[in-house]
């Protein structure tokens, strides 16, 4: 529907724009009323990308801990222990798939030592395995969702949880031999070679970004497993395993997201409204004029209306603090390059502004030139208008041509 409108928004400008043919004796002028269609719009800002992008690569290492039967025979005990802490290695792979909410695909694998309490004696006591763990996890960018999306923000902190399987083979006692400890049989009533389990894990990973395309991370994690993981059921019915381990995050292409809001489209047409309103006022002024002529008989000679420095139907509208053509608008620059085709001996004025609600005096001066020549480079390098023939000014927020703000974001072209 909104399309729609714009079209007829379009047509109605194009009817108007004989307003400045010479004027004969026997045209006739009829003011008709304008309908403005209200708008109404979601001025949410959306974020969008293609499939291709926003997908990174973890490399990371760190230490564990496992705990489960904590203690032994002679010294049952509950703390952490630095002997039983041992390295771990991993390597994640995910995509963003919007500046809020993630995924990724992470094995994590290593030693594991642990104090067994079914051991005979403390020389025996210590327990030992391999172990590879396989998470499939989501990833929640908090500073994002509760501080405004910001693609440069130098530190995050991003909570995730995920679901996997895990094997851990290998069990030894501390003299490398077969542990007592394990009492998880299988049919044949001998111990498990490998324990299979799915762990669930979750915990915080906080980032800091060193350019577009790396950044370092801390991560702190838990994985929770049933307490056949390690070969040993004894105790508290859950084993966990906690991990430290720092990294690089690698964004393939960088993360970046495109953005919509659909009160942006809303604007232009309110801006193309006002324009037809402009317009109409101009065309009754010269129906006046007609008219006056009109009463003077024998009707004198037609007078050719000068023109020059008359502002042409095409302009460019730019959204807030961007000197970008938008897609939308690059309609209006190809119609200019046509008319200037089709009239080789015109020359053309474009002139730049702002809104005088958003920035300073000399920052609008600047971002007005800036869309002023961002339109003058898409007639010559797109369309291949001589640069002879455009003349750049720019007036900043200093000159307002509307008295709505949003639409003095703008390109207005005049002839020369």
């Amino acid at each position: 529907m909104k399309t729609r409108n714009l079209y007829y928004a379009m047509a109605l400008v194009a009817g108007t724009a004989a307003y400045c043919a010479p004027a004969n004796a026997q045209d006739v002028f009829v003011d008709e009323a304008t309908t403005v269609t209200e708008f109404t719009c979601d001025n949410t800002t959306r974020y969008f990308s293609n499939w291709r992008n926003n997908w990174f690569i973890e490399v990371e290492a760190g230490i564990n801990q496992p705990f489960v039967e904590r203690g032994n025979a002679k010294t049952p005990g509950d703390n952490v222990s630095r002997h039983k802490m041992t390295l771990t290695y991993g390597v994640g792979f995910g995509r963003w798939v919007s500046p809020y909410i993630g995924f990724r695909v992470k094995a994590l694998g290593g030693a594991l030592h642990w104090d067994n309490p079914m051991q005979p004696d403390l020389a025996n006591g210590w327990s030992r395995a391999k172990h590879v763990n396989l998470q499939a996890e989501f990833m929640w960018d908090m500073f994002n969702s509760l501080g405004g999306v910001n693609d440069n923000r130098v530190f995050s902190i991003i909570p995730f949880a995920g679901l996997g399987g895990d094997a851990t083979w290998d069990f030894r006692n501390a003299q490398g031999g077969e542990p007592a400890g394990t009492n998880v049989y299988n049919r044949h009533n001998k111990a498990k070679s490998v324990a299979w389990s799915l762990p669930v894990s979750a915990g915080l990973q906080f980032r800091f970004r060193l350019c577009e395309y790396v950044d370092f991370f801390a991560e702190a994690r838990a994985s929770f497993y049933a307490d056949t993981w390690n070969n040993s059921v004894h105790g508290n019915s859950i084993d966990a395993n906690v991990a430290v381990l720092g990294g690089f995050n690698f964004n393939i292409g960088g993360r970046n997201f495109g953005t919509f809001n659909q009160c942006a489209y809303v604007s232009q047409i309110a801006a193309l409204n006002g324009q037809v309103n402009d317009l109409r006022a101009q065309l009754l002024a010269c129906g006046e004029e007609v008219a006056a002529l009109q009463a003077q008989l024998p009707c004198p000679e037609p007078v050719q209306k000068d023109c020059v420095n008359a502002p042409l139907m095409t302009t460019v509208r730019f959204t807030i603090n961007s000197d970008k053509i938008m897609p939308t608008e690059e309609v209006n620059v190809y119609n200019m390059a046509e008319w200037l085709k089709a009239n080789p001996e015109e020359k053309v004025v474009i002139c730049g502004y702002a809104d005088k609600d958003t920035g300073t005096s000399e920052y609008n001066m600047a971002l007005s030139e800036k869309r002023a020549n961002a339109v003058a480079d898409a007639l010559v390098n797109t369309y291949g208008i001589s640069r002879d023939r455009l003349t750049i000014k720019y007036d900043g927020s200093d000159v307002q041509p509307y008295s709505t703000n949003d639409w003095n974001r703008i390109v207005i072209f005049t002839q020369k």
